[in-house]
């Protein structure tokens, strides 16, 4: 009995860390008022967003932040998955 109950907190507290662990761009979508942007404003935020996501990401293997093509080429990949 003691084993169900602690099998059930243990996939509780799993779950509940993936339910924070999600926050999306799309989730963050919202405006001031509460409600979900529409629009241009959602595509201004959405891109942006996915810019400031990928950006610390943007570095080379020896930890130099990429620049030119390079950083080009990975921002396209990285908002792509983003």
């Amino acid at each position: 009995m003691m084993k169900r109950i602690f099998l059930a907190a243990i996939v509780a507290t799993f779950a509940a860390g993936l339910a924070f662990a999600e926050d999306t761009c799309e989730s963050k979508a919202v405006g001031k008022d509460g409600k979900p942007l529409a629009g241009a404003a959602k595509t201004s935020f959405m891109k942006k967003c996915k810019a400031d996501a990928c950006m610390p990401k943007a570095v080379s293997a020896d930890g130099k932040p990429l620049a030119g093509a390079a950083k080009n080429s990975f921002m396209k990949k990285c908002e792509m998955g983003a």
